[in-house]
């Protein structure tokens, strides 16, 4: 199928694109290629949808098949050519044609990078959908903003002004979005709450998982129970020990490894199985390939998948087979802390906003951090863990998502009996951060580009894509991004967010400290 175009993530080749017979990411050329051909199906699936006239098996459809062209969710030629297949059969009109996403990628700059925020910002807008909907929660707004935004980014007539409002209204949609998961999440699970999680891992049998679909984790849980076997998360599922109805389960036992971009290296040679339920796959090593399961949409060639059935047998089987450590191994995070905090979801935090009110009155609290989002391999992202370390300790740090593996193993002390470091959960509950943002403008009277709040954001794929498009569709201003700016975005279309929101790449620690504090 030739080469490839992919520059979607942040680590695309030199900043400009992965053009050649495979991405960074480890992806094929033919893979990359079959996930446009599955795109353009889905655009021409939106073209001959009329309104109202989706229906919930095209709405499922829409959302796996782009959760699935997500980095990093699907290796697997076969999975994603059977949601083709399925679009073409779910298609209400046969005679649209598909999408050619060359039209785009080869097409004018400006219109290219609009195109691609709208599309990245649905691709990660549908993991959130997605994770809602297994939980039984859907939107009916949500659901039709798809198609609207699929259509538009198959429109040739569009320019810039009817483009830029499209790329802001995903952001908005997004919001509601990711509202429907938290209410999906908290009402299922219950309400997080502070939790301190060991990263040491027990004698005898255990099961890794990762990702960030909490019901996968609830399904292993309730089918591991008195087998003897324990559970440990792992990257973005750490914050599921905050919620009540999981950390009921006794077996859930700690955290195993940091991020997502280091599983080639912790998961080599572990004695137990890895469940991976969403995305951050990275391409399996022979170390551990035979220990590693995949669900959902999640794929990998020749790695064991297990269907929707959401029968964990075999991995049950493998975890008893495989034994565990014969001993309690201690494992530290990246800076040798031996236990995370997690649980400071939106709920925790109003609980005690009048102490906060009342340490920022009273000159204890001068500054607070939203230090988060996706971590990555590529060189610079140590900048996060010294802006950490390096600011005020009359500043408290807010942090979700993968990117505090950089720092949240680190004891920053206290103030006013509050923990400086606050994680509020995974980049899924980015709402939790933007409900505490506007419950304490409201508590000041002030905007909240008023407060002395500041987003120190770190990126690597679409679901932080569309965050930061909720983010400027709020009218958050003054956004720290980094470790380097998305390749998608044409300088015309950076200077229109840099004029209108002061959105600043990040430069070194001490440089921006500076600039922020003024």
């Amino acid at each position: 199928m030739g080469n490839m175009f992919c520059f979607q993530c942040e680590q695309t080749a030199a900043g400009k694109g992965c053009a050649g017979s495979a991405g960074v990411c480890g992806k094929k050329a033919d893979t990359a290629k079959l996930q446009d051909k599955l795109t353009g199906a889905l655009i021409a699936l939106a073209k001959g949808v009329k309104e109202n006239q989706n229906t919930p098996a095209m709405n499922k459809l829409v959302m796996e098949g782009l959760f699935t062209t997500v980095t990093n969710v699907s290796f697997d030629d076969v999975s994603i050519g059977a949601l083709f297949a399925k679009a073409e059969t779910l298609k209400p009109d046969k005679t649209i044609a598909n999408y050619d996403m060359e039209k785009i990628w080869q097409g004018d700059e400006d219109i290219r990078s609009l195109k691609s925020l709208i599309l990245f910002g649905i691709r990660g807008m549908a993991a959130y959908a997605y994770h809602a909907d297994v939980l039984g929660y859907s939107d009916a707004e949500v659901n039709a903003f798809f198609y609207k935004a699929l259509k538009m980014i198959g429109d040739e007539n569009l320019g810039l002004n009817e483009l830029l409002p499209a790329v802001l209204e995903t952001g908005e949609i997004n919001l509601k979005c990711m509202a429907l998961l938290d209410k999906a999440n908290t009402e299922t699970f219950g309400k997080p709450v502070p939790t301190k999680v060991t990263t040491n891992i027990e004698k005898g049998p255990f099961i890794v998982i990762t990702g960030h679909d909490l019901y996968d984790l609830h399904i292993l849980l309730e089918q591991t129970k008195d087998k003897g076997i324990n559970i440990y998360t792992h990257g973005e599922m750490l914050p599921a020990h905050a919620y009540p109805k999981l950390k009921a389960y006794p077996h859930l036992k700690g955290n195993f490894g940091t991020a997502w971009q280091n599983q080639q290296k912790e998961f080599a040679n572990i004695p137990a199985p890895i469940l991976f339920t969403t995305n951050c796959l990275m391409p399996v090593k022979e170390s551990y390939a035979d220990r590693v399961f995949t669900t959902e949409v999640v794929a990998y060639p020749e790695i064991k998948h297990v269907g929707s059935e959401k029968d964990f047998t075999p991995v049950i089987s493998t975890a008893l087979e495989l034994g565990g450590y014969t001993e309690t191994k201690a494992m530290t995070g990246i800076n040798g802390g031996d236990t995370l905090t997690t649980g400071f979801g939106k709920d925790t935090v109003l609980g005690v906003a009048d102490t906060v009110v009342g340490a920022v009155k009273a000159g204890a609290i001068k500054h607070f951090f939203l230090v988060g989002g996706c971590d990555g391999a590529k060189t610079g992202r140590n900048y996060y863990t010294e802006f950490v370390q390096k600011a005020p300790k009359d500043s408290i740090i807010l942090t979700l998502a993968c990117g505090k593996y950089r720092f949240n193993d680190l004891d920053l002390g206290e103030i006013g009996g509050l923990p400086r470091i606050m994680d509020m959960g995974q980049c899924n509950d980015a709402y939790s951060a933007i409900q505490v943002a506007v419950a304490l403008a409201n508590a000041f009277e002030c905007g909240v580009n008023d407060l002395p709040l500041t987003l120190v954001l770190s990126w690597y794929e679409q679901k932080a894509v569309c965050i930061l498009l909720t983010l400027l569709a709020l009218g958050i201003k003054n956004i720290y991004i980094g470790p380097t700016l998305p390749a998608f975005i044409s300088s015309n279309v950076l200077n229109i967010l840099v004029e209108n929101y002061n959105l600043t790449p990040i430069s070194t620690p001490e440089a921006d400290l500076a600039k922020i504090l003024g």
